[in-house]
Formats: C-alpha cells, structure tokens, sequence
C-alpha cells in the first residue's frame, strides 16, 4: 500500500471514529474533545468534522460548537431497518406464493442503477432459475427491474441508462430509450411489469413494487419461470397472485394508498 492509500484509509478510520465517539455522548462534543478523547491532531479533527458536516452526517450547534449526528446517519439506518424488516416481512409471504404456484419467487432492491436480489425462494421443482441473492441484473430487461424504476421520473430513468447502458441480450431486449418509457408507462398503469423473453430465451418473469409507508417504491417482489410454466393460459393468475404478494407486503410496511409518481 503506498503513502496515498494509507493516508486516505487512515482518514476513513479517523471518520468512524468521530462519528462513534459522538453517537456515544447524547450532548454532543466540540472539536477539541474530540481531538483530545481520540489523540488526534486538532487541525485534522477540524478537517473530518467540517467533511462530515457537510454531507450531513454530522451537525453542528452555532453557540456551543458542539457536534452532534446528523439527519443523513438516521436516513442511512431507517434504510437498513426497512430492509431487515422488508425480508422479514416478505419472506412468508413469498413462500405462500411459491406454495400456490410451485414456482419460484425473488425480492430485490435498486442499487447504484441495478436490480439486486436479497431474498429468494427456490420452488421444489426440477426447473432452476438463474437467480441468487446477491446477483445484480439490469433494469431495461428485467421485470424486477422495471417496476423498481417505473415510478421514478424520466431523468432519473434517463440517469440510470446513461451509466449503465442498454444491452441487448435477446432480441426481445428494449435497447432504446424511447421504448423503454414508453414500456414504463405501460408498467406503471397496470401496476406490474413482465420480462417476456427479454433478459433469456425461453424465459418469463412477472414483478409487482413494494412499497413503504410513506408511499415510495422500496423493493420488488417477482417470479421467474420457464415460458413452459408461465404460459398464456396460466399468466393471468400468476400476475394477480405476484401483486397480492406485494400488496400484503406493501401493507405490512405501513403503505395505504397511491395515486402519483415520486
């Protein structure tokens, strides 16, 4: 490791502790406490604690001096909570699914402009889906992914395609823009999105949102089969199940009602 790399990770650490020695006194601490309690130069406390309240991950009090933690750390853990709550929520749910379909069942969260896995449930059939949680899929061809940006506005969208890209894995694969707001449109109306041959040959995907109590798009809950186990003349039933599953989900994480995009 050279000298650049070690300075910054010793800054990083230096950070973490700022921010845990603060968290530990309720009052709040002024830069030269802190200085003195972690043995830290003043000047580069002073540096740390200017970085962090900037972000908002610390504010400071005008007449004491004093810092204490910011919005931006309580935003950060309600995002872990309502994802540990999420799973544990949704987890049965799921499995009731799995059980009424024999087909198997995922729950997934935008991420840096991609469709993570975190929680999946394998049906007991020969049929094996290409999905584990961790894996990380794109929004233009998935059904995970559409519904997860369904909601968001244009330029958001536009963003996200902007980094990512658009590339075509079948040649059902949307690969332009103006299709793919228009298939947003689309998902958003009816309130769920398919994958119909667009990420794989030979298979579909159904996925409906999830949603927090405060009304935003928080997860996805989908299913994913051969064309063989999602045919025509079973998708109907499937869809309505897949969106039952979100809407128990939805509810159970404190959403009512919606009625516009974020």
């Amino acid at each position: 490791m050279g000298k650049t790399e070690d300075s910054s990770s010793r800054a990083v650490l230096r950070a973490l502790s700022i921010l845990e020695t603060v968290a530990g006194r309720s009052h709040g601490l002024t830069n030269s406490e802190i200085s003195r309690k972690l043995e830290i130069p003043k000047s580069t406390a002073s540096y740390i604690l200017h970085a962090l309240e900037t972000k908002g991950y610390l504010s400071r009090d005008k007449e004491t001096g004093k810092y204490r933690l910011g919005l931006k750390l309580i935003t950060l853990s309600q995002n872990v909570m309502t994802h540990l709550d999420l799973r544990e929520i949704a987890l049965p749910l799921m499995q009731h699914f799995v059980d009424k379909t024999k087909i198997s069942s995922h729950l997934a969260i935008l991420d840096r402009g991609r469709a993570v896995y975190i929680e999946k449930i394998e049906a007991d059939s020969f049929v094996r889906t290409d999905t584990w949680i961790g894996k990380r899929v794109p929004v233009h061809a998935t059904a995970i992914g559409k519904i997860l940006v369904a909601y968001m506005d244009e330029t958001s969208v536009d963003g996200i395609l902007k980094v990512r890209g658009m590339d075509k894995f079948t040649s059902k694969t949307i690969i332009t823009r103006t299709k793919f707001h228009q298939e947003l449109e689309k998902v958003y109306k009816q309130g769920f999105a398919i994958d119909d041959e667009e990420s794989s040959a030979g298979a579909r995907c159904i996925a409906a949102p999830i949603f927090n109590s405060d009304g935003a798009v928080v997860a996805a809950v989908g299913t994913s089969g051969t064309i063989g186990q999602i045919d025509e003349a079973h998708l109907n039933r499937i869809t309505e199940l897949i969106k039952e599953t979100a809407r128990k989900i939805s509810n159970q994480l404190g959403f009512h009602s919606r009625t516009h995009r974020t």
